[in-house]
Protein backbone atom coordinates (compact mmCIF):
# COMPACT_ATOMS: atom_id res chain seq x y z
CA UNK A 1 0.00 0.00 0.00
CA UNK A 2 1.27 3.60 -0.85
CA UNK A 3 -0.51 5.40 1.73
CA UNK A 4 1.03 7.87 4.30
CA UNK A 5 0.59 6.17 7.48
CA UNK A 6 1.70 2.58 6.31
CA UNK A 7 5.22 4.11 4.36
CA UNK A 8 5.85 6.01 7.68
CA UNK A 9 5.00 2.71 10.02
CA UNK A 10 7.30 1.18 7.92
CA UNK A 11 10.37 3.69 8.22
CA UNK A 12 9.66 4.44 12.14
CA UNK A 13 9.37 2.37 14.77
CA UNK A 14 6.53 4.79 16.66
CA UNK A 15 4.57 7.55 15.52
CA UNK A 16 2.99 10.12 17.51
CA UNK A 17 -0.56 11.21 17.65
CA UNK A 18 -2.11 14.25 18.79
CA UNK A 19 -4.05 15.40 22.06
CA UNK A 20 -7.43 16.00 22.84
CA UNK A 21 -9.32 17.99 20.14
CA UNK A 22 -12.33 18.47 22.69
CA UNK A 23 -10.29 20.02 25.67
CA UNK A 24 -8.57 21.92 23.36
CA UNK A 25 -11.45 23.70 21.72
CA UNK A 26 -13.47 24.23 25.08
CA UNK A 27 -9.80 26.29 26.20
CA UNK A 28 -10.96 28.16 23.13
CA UNK A 29 -14.37 28.61 23.61
CA UNK A 30 -16.43 26.52 22.46
CA UNK A 31 -19.38 26.10 24.95
CA UNK A 32 -20.51 22.67 26.12
CA UNK A 33 -23.85 21.11 24.17
CA UNK A 34 -22.26 23.72 20.54
CA UNK A 35 -20.95 21.24 17.77
CA UNK A 36 -17.58 20.94 17.43
CA UNK A 37 -17.53 20.72 13.54
CA UNK A 38 -19.34 23.57 13.03
CA UNK A 39 -16.64 25.53 13.82
CA UNK A 40 -14.71 24.09 10.83
CA UNK A 41 -16.53 27.19 8.69
CA UNK A 42 -17.23 29.33 11.53
CA UNK A 43 -13.93 29.47 13.14
CA UNK A 44 -11.31 27.96 10.62
CA UNK A 45 -8.60 29.86 12.12
CA UNK A 46 -9.67 27.95 15.68
CA UNK A 47 -9.41 25.28 13.86
CA UNK A 48 -6.49 25.55 12.01
CA UNK A 49 -5.14 26.33 15.57
CA UNK A 50 -5.77 23.31 17.05
CA UNK A 51 -3.68 21.13 14.36
CA UNK A 52 -1.18 23.35 14.23
CA UNK A 53 -0.43 23.15 18.02
CA UNK A 54 -0.02 19.23 17.65
CA UNK A 55 2.21 19.62 14.94
CA UNK A 56 3.91 22.07 16.43
CA UNK A 57 4.30 19.96 19.37
CA UNK A 58 5.68 16.59 17.15
CA UNK A 59 2.89 14.80 16.24
CA UNK A 60 3.26 12.66 13.28
CA UNK A 61 -0.59 12.22 13.02
CA UNK A 62 -3.73 14.70 13.67
CA UNK A 63 -6.80 14.54 13.81
CA UNK A 64 -9.55 16.11 12.19
CA UNK A 65 -12.02 18.19 14.09
CA UNK A 66 -14.86 15.60 12.58
CA UNK A 67 -15.30 13.03 15.76
CA UNK A 68 -19.54 13.93 15.90
CA UNK A 69 -19.66 14.56 12.13
CA UNK A 70 -22.28 11.78 11.61
CA UNK A 71 -25.56 12.70 11.02
CA UNK A 72 -27.12 11.48 14.12
CA UNK A 73 -24.97 13.71 15.98
CA UNK A 74 -25.44 16.74 13.49
CA UNK A 75 -29.28 15.82 13.84
CA UNK A 76 -29.01 17.09 17.36
CA UNK A 77 -27.72 20.67 16.30
CA UNK A 78 -30.37 21.02 12.62
CA UNK A 79 -26.74 20.29 11.15
CA UNK A 80 -27.93 16.35 8.97
CA UNK A 81 -27.40 17.53 5.95
CA UNK A 82 -24.04 19.14 6.06
CA UNK A 83 -22.29 15.99 7.16
CA UNK A 84 -20.29 16.01 3.95
CA UNK A 85 -19.69 19.83 4.07
CA UNK A 86 -18.68 19.50 7.52
CA UNK A 87 -16.42 16.74 6.98
CA UNK A 88 -14.42 18.08 3.89
CA UNK A 89 -13.90 21.02 5.40
CA UNK A 90 -12.23 19.18 9.12
CA UNK A 91 -9.88 17.37 5.77
CA UNK A 92 -9.10 20.39 3.79
CA UNK A 93 -8.01 22.88 6.89
CA UNK A 94 -5.73 19.60 8.34
CA UNK A 95 -4.79 19.41 4.85
CA UNK A 96 -3.50 22.70 4.69
CA UNK A 97 -1.76 22.54 7.94
CA UNK A 98 0.14 18.90 7.72
CA UNK A 99 1.31 20.57 3.74
CA UNK A 100 2.62 23.69 5.60
CA UNK A 101 4.24 21.86 8.16
CA UNK A 102 7.60 21.32 6.20
CA UNK A 103 7.61 17.45 6.97
CA UNK A 104 5.32 14.38 6.06
CA UNK A 105 2.24 14.43 8.78
CA UNK A 106 -1.08 12.24 8.26
CA UNK A 107 -3.87 13.78 8.50
CA UNK A 108 -6.97 11.23 10.18
CA UNK A 109 -10.04 11.73 9.18
CA UNK A 110 -11.95 11.49 12.82
CA UNK A 111 -14.87 9.30 13.07
CA UNK A 112 -16.82 8.71 16.43
CA UNK A 113 -19.30 6.28 17.32
CA UNK A 114 -23.14 7.28 16.02
CA UNK A 115 -24.16 8.20 19.38
CA UNK A 116 -27.37 5.68 18.78
CA UNK A 117 -27.90 2.08 19.96
CA UNK A 118 -28.03 -0.83 17.20
CA UNK A 119 -30.22 -3.22 17.12
CA UNK A 120 -31.08 -5.71 18.39
CA UNK A 121 -30.93 -3.64 22.06
CA UNK A 122 -31.49 -0.33 20.23
CA UNK A 123 -33.23 0.66 16.44
CA UNK A 124 -30.29 1.54 14.93
CA UNK A 125 -29.29 -1.60 11.99
CA UNK A 126 -26.25 -2.65 11.02
CA UNK A 127 -26.97 -1.23 7.17
CA UNK A 128 -27.82 2.26 8.71
CA UNK A 129 -24.67 2.22 10.66
CA UNK A 130 -22.76 1.62 7.76
CA UNK A 131 -24.60 4.42 5.65
CA UNK A 132 -23.54 7.20 8.24
CA UNK A 133 -20.22 6.01 8.35
CA UNK A 134 -19.91 6.01 4.59
CA UNK A 135 -21.41 9.45 4.18
CA UNK A 136 -19.06 10.80 6.86
CA UNK A 137 -15.87 8.49 5.17
CA UNK A 138 -16.93 10.47 1.90
CA UNK A 139 -16.67 13.98 3.50
CA UNK A 140 -12.65 13.35 4.80
CA UNK A 141 -12.19 11.81 1.72
CA UNK A 142 -13.03 14.34 -0.59
CA UNK A 143 -11.42 17.18 1.95
CA UNK A 144 -8.09 15.36 1.79
CA UNK A 145 -7.51 12.77 4.30
CA UNK A 146 -4.85 10.43 4.47
CA UNK A 147 -6.98 7.74 6.40
CA UNK A 148 -10.40 7.43 8.43
CA UNK A 149 -9.80 7.23 12.15
CA UNK A 150 -12.47 5.47 13.86
CA UNK A 151 -12.51 5.99 17.79
CA UNK A 152 -14.10 5.36 20.71
CA UNK A 153 -16.20 2.71 19.65
CA UNK A 154 -17.90 0.51 22.30
CA UNK A 155 -19.56 -2.29 19.99
CA UNK A 156 -18.31 -5.00 17.62
CA UNK A 157 -21.07 -4.58 14.96
CA UNK A 158 -20.46 -0.41 15.03
CA UNK A 159 -16.80 -1.36 14.71
CA UNK A 160 -17.51 -4.08 11.62
CA UNK A 161 -19.63 -1.19 10.30
CA UNK A 162 -17.19 1.67 10.05
CA UNK A 163 -14.86 -0.76 8.65
CA UNK A 164 -17.38 -1.69 5.90
CA UNK A 165 -17.60 1.84 5.35
CA UNK A 166 -14.12 2.31 4.81
CA UNK A 167 -13.82 -0.01 2.22
CA UNK A 168 -16.88 1.19 0.43
CA UNK A 169 -15.24 5.05 0.60
CA UNK A 170 -11.75 2.92 -0.42
CA UNK A 171 -10.13 4.29 2.49
CA UNK A 172 -7.56 2.16 4.47
CA UNK A 173 -8.38 3.00 8.45
CA UNK A 174 -7.19 2.73 12.11
CA UNK A 175 -10.32 1.87 14.83
CA UNK A 176 -9.58 2.23 18.58
CA UNK A 177 -12.49 0.89 21.34
CA UNK A 178 -12.98 2.91 24.39
CA UNK A 179 -12.08 0.46 27.58
CA UNK A 180 -13.56 1.83 30.46
CA UNK A 181 -15.62 -0.55 32.36
CA UNK A 182 -13.43 -2.71 34.78
CA UNK A 183 -11.54 -3.34 31.67
CA UNK A 184 -14.02 -3.97 29.00
CA UNK A 185 -15.72 -1.67 26.73
CA UNK A 186 -19.61 -0.16 27.54
CA UNK A 187 -20.42 -3.09 25.43
CA UNK A 188 -18.21 -5.64 27.16
CA UNK A 189 -15.40 -6.19 24.57
CA UNK A 190 -11.97 -7.11 25.74
CA UNK A 191 -8.72 -6.53 24.67
CA UNK A 192 -8.57 -9.95 23.25
CA UNK A 193 -12.20 -10.04 21.91
CA UNK A 194 -10.80 -6.46 19.79
CA UNK A 195 -7.46 -7.96 18.58
CA UNK A 196 -9.34 -10.96 17.26
CA UNK A 197 -12.07 -9.26 15.58
CA UNK A 198 -9.72 -7.01 13.59
CA UNK A 199 -8.11 -10.30 11.99
CA UNK A 200 -11.66 -11.90 10.80
CA UNK A 201 -12.15 -8.20 8.92
CA UNK A 202 -12.63 -8.32 5.18
CA UNK A 203 -11.26 -4.57 4.72
CA UNK A 204 -9.20 -4.86 8.67
CA UNK A 205 -7.20 -1.57 9.91
CA UNK A 206 -3.97 -0.59 9.45
CA UNK A 207 -3.90 0.07 13.41
CA UNK A 208 -5.90 -0.88 16.02
CA UNK A 209 -6.00 0.00 20.09
CA UNK A 210 -7.31 1.68 22.62
CA UNK A 211 -8.32 5.37 23.09
CA UNK A 212 -9.80 7.13 26.20
CA UNK A 213 -11.19 5.05 29.15
CA UNK A 214 -10.29 5.67 32.75
CA UNK A 215 -6.86 6.64 33.13
CA UNK A 216 -3.74 5.70 31.43
CA UNK A 217 -2.60 3.16 33.76
CA UNK A 218 -5.56 1.42 32.89
CA UNK A 219 -4.88 2.28 29.03
CA UNK A 220 -1.56 0.25 29.19
CA UNK A 221 -3.45 -2.44 30.86
CA UNK A 222 -5.30 -3.00 27.60
CA UNK A 223 -2.36 -2.59 25.72
CA UNK A 224 -0.77 -5.27 27.40
CA UNK A 225 -3.56 -7.45 26.30
CA UNK A 226 -3.29 -6.63 22.70
CA UNK A 227 0.37 -7.19 22.87
CA UNK A 228 -0.48 -10.58 24.80
CA UNK A 229 -2.56 -12.10 21.92
CA UNK A 230 0.62 -11.91 19.40
CA UNK A 231 -1.03 -9.46 17.23
CA UNK A 232 1.93 -8.19 14.25
CA UNK A 233 -0.74 -4.86 13.80
CA UNK A 234 0.07 -1.99 14.86
CA UNK A 235 -0.99 -1.12 18.02
CA UNK A 236 -2.56 2.61 18.92
CA UNK A 237 -2.39 3.81 22.45
CA UNK A 238 -4.19 7.31 22.94
CA UNK A 239 -4.30 7.21 26.76
CA UNK A 240 -6.25 10.39 28.79
CA UNK A 241 -4.30 12.68 30.96
CA UNK A 242 -5.00 11.67 33.78
CA UNK A 243 -8.06 11.60 35.97
CA UNK A 244 -11.12 14.02 35.08
CA UNK A 245 -12.16 16.01 37.95
CA UNK A 246 -14.91 18.86 38.38
CA UNK A 247 -13.17 22.21 39.51
CA UNK A 248 -15.16 25.07 39.00
CA UNK A 249 -17.46 24.25 36.86
CA UNK A 250 -15.29 22.63 34.46
CA UNK A 251 -13.99 19.41 34.01
CA UNK A 252 -10.31 18.97 34.75
CA UNK A 253 -7.55 16.10 34.06
CA UNK A 254 -4.93 15.91 36.50
CA UNK A 255 -2.50 14.30 34.43
CA UNK A 256 0.80 16.23 34.29
CA UNK A 257 3.06 16.53 31.04
CA UNK A 258 6.11 14.80 33.21
CA UNK A 259 3.27 12.15 33.79
CA UNK A 260 2.35 11.83 30.47
CA UNK A 261 6.05 11.53 29.43
CA UNK A 262 6.22 8.88 31.38
CA UNK A 263 2.97 7.45 29.98
CA UNK A 264 4.54 7.35 26.77
CA UNK A 265 7.69 5.62 27.41
CA UNK A 266 5.63 3.14 28.81
CA UNK A 267 3.40 2.77 25.97
CA UNK A 268 6.01 2.34 23.82
CA UNK A 269 7.38 -0.75 25.66
CA UNK A 270 4.20 -2.28 26.35
CA UNK A 271 4.29 -2.76 22.13
CA UNK A 272 2.28 0.89 21.00
CA UNK A 273 3.37 1.95 17.73
CA UNK A 274 0.93 4.92 17.83
CA UNK A 275 1.15 6.84 21.05
CA UNK A 276 -1.06 9.70 21.28
CA UNK A 277 -3.19 11.45 24.28
CA UNK A 278 -6.79 11.77 24.41
CA UNK A 279 -9.04 13.94 26.29
CA UNK A 280 -7.17 16.39 28.44
CA UNK A 281 -4.10 16.27 27.12
CA UNK A 282 -2.41 19.60 25.37
CA UNK A 283 0.25 20.17 23.42
CA UNK A 284 2.37 21.05 26.73
CA UNK A 285 1.66 17.36 27.22
CA UNK A 286 2.70 16.62 23.42
CA UNK A 287 5.73 17.97 23.71
CA UNK A 288 6.93 16.06 26.72
CA UNK A 289 6.01 13.03 25.49
CA UNK A 290 7.94 13.68 22.29
CA UNK A 291 11.15 14.57 23.82
CA UNK A 292 10.01 11.35 26.37
CA UNK A 293 10.21 9.19 23.16
CA UNK A 294 13.19 10.41 21.54
CA UNK A 295 15.58 10.44 24.71
CA UNK A 296 14.35 7.12 26.67
CA UNK A 297 16.03 4.53 25.66
CA UNK A 298 13.21 1.15 24.76
CA UNK A 299 13.13 -0.94 27.87
CA UNK A 300 14.48 -4.67 27.38
CA UNK A 301 11.31 -6.29 27.96
CA UNK A 302 7.55 -5.42 28.52
CA UNK A 303 6.43 -3.18 32.01
CA UNK A 304 5.09 -4.77 34.81
CA UNK A 305 1.32 -3.74 35.91
CA UNK A 306 3.54 -2.78 39.38
CA UNK A 307 5.76 -0.96 37.41
CA UNK A 308 2.74 0.87 35.70
CA UNK A 309 0.92 1.15 38.98
CA UNK A 310 3.99 2.85 40.37
CA UNK A 311 4.19 5.93 37.44
CA UNK A 312 0.74 6.00 36.59
CA UNK A 313 -1.41 5.79 39.40
CA UNK A 314 -3.41 2.93 40.17
CA UNK A 315 -5.99 0.70 38.35
CA UNK A 316 -9.87 1.24 38.63
CA UNK A 317 -10.43 -2.48 38.46
CA UNK A 318 -9.37 -6.00 39.79
CA UNK A 319 -8.88 -7.30 36.28
CA UNK A 320 -8.52 -6.15 32.51
CA UNK A 321 -11.79 -8.32 31.73
CA UNK A 322 -9.97 -11.32 30.21
CA UNK A 323 -10.49 -13.66 32.84
CA UNK A 324 -6.67 -13.61 33.57
CA UNK A 325 -5.62 -14.49 36.89
CA UNK A 326 -2.34 -12.53 36.85
CA UNK A 327 -2.31 -10.10 39.93
CA UNK A 328 -3.50 -6.72 38.38
CA UNK A 329 -1.19 -4.37 40.44
CA UNK A 330 -2.27 -1.86 43.25
CA UNK A 331 -5.75 -0.35 42.71
CA UNK A 332 -7.26 3.10 43.42
CA UNK A 333 -10.12 4.78 44.56
CA UNK A 334 -10.12 6.84 41.85
CA UNK A 335 -13.53 6.69 39.66
CA UNK A 336 -14.18 8.24 36.28
CA UNK A 337 -15.31 12.08 36.93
Amino acid sequence: MSDALTRMLTENAWLMADGATGTTLFNMGLTSGDAPELWNVDEQDKIRALYRGAVDAGSDIFLTNSFGGNASRLKLHGAEGRVRELNKAAAELGREVAEASGRTVVVAGSVGPTGEIMEPMGSLTYQGAVEMFHEQAEGLKEGGADVLWVETISAPDEYKAAAEAAALADMPWVGTMSFDTAGRTMMGVTSADLAQLVEGLAHPPLAFGANCGVGAADLLRTVLGFAAQGTERPIVAKGNAGIPKYVHGHIHYDGTPELMADYAVLARDCGARIIGGCCGTTAEHLAAMREALETRPPADGRPTLDEIAEKLGGFSSATDGTGDDEPQGRRTRRRRG
